[in-house]
């Protein structure tokens, strides 16, 4: 009895992955490249088209595609053209790949010195069916040096009817003497939101649903290639059983839940060390990639920082606004930069850590423990919390003339260190804070203009504007709060200051000791001798005062 195959099993043999259904036939359809594409197609509109064409760039951009759609605007009927119209006989079968004249060589298994021979005995003779006779060598840098001197004479004086693509992913490893017989293109890796936006099309016309989180993932998982992210997107289909699911995507990928790590972010900022440890012990539950944790945590400070600096940009489509608008309220600027580094220095440091959970767990704690302690500052670390059961010696790492925020000053056998408030000299108020970093250069920038019942109010000097931060603000209230033994507030406004600054009498002094200088010197009879002797000049701009 004679058995037909069943069409729907012959129909679910014939799918065609999304990488290969997707490539770009033409170059409008390439993504992300248009450097490269607009230098090709300007070269084929004016026929100044060269001999040999070097590609370059990470997998998955984009390389060998664009030499084939270039080996088709060479042979199109109606070419040389930009663009190839895909329907003559040399088009379609350059893109079915049976085009007799596009020989496409794997460098990485042709390595011999014969290989290349044998491949360039063919070049004199014309082509069979096409216009040119176009070689396409891909992972060119993988020949060996024999392979290229053999190549080398061709690449020199090939024969007008002959075209070579090459590509490669690392171009350092080619001779300069093929690099310089070559147009070198270098292809840029995809940014993942032109990667989500690609993805976001292909689904689109595959008519499959798909999270924009869950695209986005799988975006910065494919780390600036399309290929590999649509191969991802095929993964993540059949994975999913047909709809792209945020949560099993992530499941896929074995991405962190980026809640989880806003929440680290948001632990930091409040310097909770318990906090910190609670959520990296329930992420190791779930056997996290903690490598891929310590990268989008490095991820979400930097687009915190650049928030701080120009707001609400939309370069983050899984951070709402409010999220880092929080954040960026919360962690002052100098942290987020020792935040970032420490993260991405410990993604560098994990393969040598004991273990991966250890590495993570000590990468958050040196973020609170290398930040720089300072007088006065209500952001400075606060000892990290403890268990109560757990012997605590806090009192021995507190200096009796640096009490902590919100405890009164401690008293001396000398008397007490309590001063009255008697309309105080500012700068040497400054001094005897013993303020430090940035708060020390905000209130050094400021003129004290009154007190009224328990609010100082000082001016900002407008060219010192940004030092001013709530934290900082509330930061200085502290220190004066302890010097003074009472509870003061501060109110700092920006402009023009009715009286000399700290820092503007600091340079006026500056200014007056170096006028000085340069006066003594130049009344100095030595210096005059020297001058009527050997006709020399005096360079004050060279002047300098020297502490003694």
């Amino acid at each position: 009895m004679l058995r037909f195959p069943d069409p729907g099993t012959a129909l679910r043999m014939s799918y065609l992955v999304l990488a290969r259904k997707w490539r770009p036939r033409t170059f409008s359809e390439i993504v992300g490249q248009e450097h490269v594409v607009r230098a090709l197609t300007n070269a084929l509109d004016s026929g100044r088209l060269h001999h040999a064409y070097l590609f370059a760039g990470t997998r998955g951009v984009g390389k060998t595609t664009i030499a084939r759609i270039l080996a088709k605007a060479l042979n199109c009927d109606s070419g040389p053209t930009a663009e190839p119209c895909g329907d003559c006989s040399a088009c379609r079968e350059i893109d079915d790949g049976r085009f007799v004249d596009l020989i496409e060589v794997d460098a990485a298994s042709k390595t011999k010195v014969d290989d290349t021979r044998d491949l360039l005995d063919n070049v004199q003779f014309a082509p069979a069916a096409g216009r040119f006779k176009v070689y396409l060598i891909d992972e060119v840098h993988m020949l060996t040096r024999h392979s290229f001197n053999a190549l080398l004479k061709t690449l020199e004086e090939p024969p007008p009817h002959v075209k070579f693509l090459l590509a490669t992913t690392d171009p350092q490893k080619l001779p300069v003497t093929v690099l310089s017989r070559c147009l070198q293109f270098n292809l840029k890796r995809l940014t993942p939101r032109l990667i989500r936006e690609r993805l976001d099309f292909i689904c689109e016309q595959e008519q499959t649903q798909a999270d924009p989180a869950a695209l986005g993932m799988i975006a910065r998982a494919a780390d600036g290639s399309l290929r590999d992210a649509l191969s991802l997107l095929d993964q993540a289909i059949a994975y999913c059983g047909g709809r792209v699911d945020e949560q099993a995507t992530a499941d896929m990928l074995g991405t962190i839940d980026r809640q989880h790590v806003s929440q680290i972010a948001a632990l930091l900022a409040e310097r909770d060390v318990e906090g910190l440890m609670k959520v990296v012990a329930d992420l190791d539950t779930q056997v996290p990639d903690y490598e891929q944790l310590l990268d989008d945590l490095a991820r979400l400070l930097q687009r915190v920082a650049v928030h701080q600096v120009v707001g609400d940009d939309a370069a983050d489509e899984e951070l709402s606004g409010s999220e880092l608008a929080a954040l960026a309220e919360t962690i002052p600027a100098e942290d987020l930069q020792l935040f970032y580094q420490i993260a991405i220095t410990g993604r560098r440091d994990l393969d040598i850590a004991p273990d991966p959970r250890s590495g993570v767990e000590m990468t958050l704690l040196r973020m609170l423990a290398f930040r720089p302690a300072v007088a006065g500052d209500s952001a400075s670390p606060p000892q990290p919390q403890r268990n109560s059961a757990s012997p605590v010696r806090e009192t021995a790492a507190k200096s009796p003339a640096e009490p902590a925020a919100g405890e009164p000053p401690a008293r001396s056998a000398s008397g007490p260190a309590v001063e009255a408030w008697e309309q105080p000299d500012w700068s040497r108020l400054v001094e005897r804070l013993h303020l430090q970093g940035a708060v020390r250069l905000l209130a050094s920038n400021c003129a004290l203009l009154d007190r009224r019942d328990d609010e100082v109010y000082l001016k900002l000097d407008s060219s010192a504007e940004s030092y001013l931060t709530r934290a900082r603000e509330q930061a200085l209230a502290e220190a004066l709060s302890a010097h003074f033994g009472e509870t003061l507030k501060v109110s700092i406004d920006v402009g023009e200051a009715p009286r000399e600054t700290p820092m503007q009498a600091r340079s006026r002094r500056e200014s007056e000791s170096l006028a000085a200088a340069r006066e003594s010197l130049e009344s100095d009879p030595n210096v005059k001798t020297i001058i009527d002797v050997f006709g020399a000049t005096l360079n004050s701009d060279s002047v300098r005062v020297v502490d003694k």
